[in-house]
């Protein structure tokens, strides 16, 4: 039997979701960093849409791949699957190993340069639950990869709801369109 390979973003999803709460991070928990991240800006945000726009985030290809892959790094290496100085040098979570960051730095792209600060923001900060995974990830657990995933998707959730905040915002302001400019212009 030909094994699968592909799945449909409502499985991606889902298999995210619930390999991350095998890991004991929820899908509110990365939400609860957009919120914060977001609230200092407006005051309107709400954690419907922080939810809604993770919950978005982990349906897509890259981000299920990145994800399944970061969890099953940390995971062999608690069982200390690695050979020779890498299975040290993960379970440390050494500070100059860097791959993990390249992770959360590929999913932040995702949202462009805002996206990138804002996981710089959140890497540098830790706040709520990639602070519990890299203080557990210090002890029994490994969470080298995990911290900085999670960090990264509560960054891309952040920008992406700037970026419906903005959108709406557009829409509220009926002032001068593009296209009435370029008229004026004539």
């Amino acid at each position: 039997m030909k094994p699968r390979i592909y799945f449909s973003r409502e499985e991606m999803f889902k298999l995210n979701r619930d390999r991350l709460l095998e890991r004991g991070v929820s899908v509110e928990a990365i939400a609860e960093i957009a919120y914060r991240q977001q609230a200092r800006y407006n005051s309107e945000i709400s954690m419907k849409t922080c939810i809604e726009s993770v919950e978005k985030i982990l349906s897509y290809r890259d981000i299920f791949h990145i994800v399944q892959l970061s969890i099953e790094i940390d995971r062999m290496t608690e069982e200390g699957l690695f050979k020779g100085p890498i299975q040290d040098i993960m379970r440390a979570d050494l500070g100059m190993f860097g791959v993990d960051e390249i992770f959360g730095l590929n999913i932040a792209s995702m949202y462009g340069t805002i996206g990138q600060t804002n996981f710089g923001d959140i890497d540098v900060n830790k706040p709520g639950i990639v602070k519990k995974l890299n203080d557990e990830g210090k002890g029994v657990r490994c969470h080298t990869f995990l911290d900085d995933v999670v960090g990264a998707l509560g960054a891309a959730a952040s920008t992406r709801v700037a970026q419906i905040v903005s959108e709406e915002e557009s829409l509220k302001d009926p002032h001068i369109t593009v296209i009435q400019m370029d008229l004026e212009k004539k």
